[in-house]
């Protein structure tokens, strides 16, 4: 039986964020948990096959993209790590960016800053 994002308590994300997914893998008779943390570049709603596409720059500056459909039942979790400061619904652009250059902004949300600046006062 297939449930949908929310049914199954998984946070809400959008283009720009972070995350990190928990997906199990199956190695030969033993099943384990791998994470994947990365920023979502992409969502495609297409009702039940809907997909959401995360990148992360890997080992010696290699950029990996894994597309993850929103219903497979192999996803045990995710994660929001942080906001993504971006204009743009799709993220393609990322892809030919390097360096610093290849990364989001983090959004810093006014409200939070001025409970920090209440509670220092």
């Amino acid at each position: 039986m297939l449930y949908s994002m929310a049914d199954r308590g998984f946070a809400k994300f959008a283009a720009g964020d972070a995350i990190r997914i928990a997906q199990r893998i199956k190695e030969g008779d033993k099943e384990r948990i791998q994470y994947f943390e990365g920023d979502v570049i992409a969502i495609h709603r297409n009702g039940m096959g809907s997909t959401f596409t995360v990148r992360r720059i890997a080992s010696n500056g290699v950029a990996v993209e894994r597309i993850f459909p929103f219903n497979s039942p192999k996803i045990e979790g995710i994660e929001f790590v942080h906001k993504g400061d971006v204009r743009r619904a799709k993220l393609y652009y990322m892809r030919s960016r390097i360096g610093k250059a290849a990364r989001v902004k983090e959004l810093v949300l006014k409200h939070k800053v001025q409970e920090k600046n209440t509670a220092a006062a």
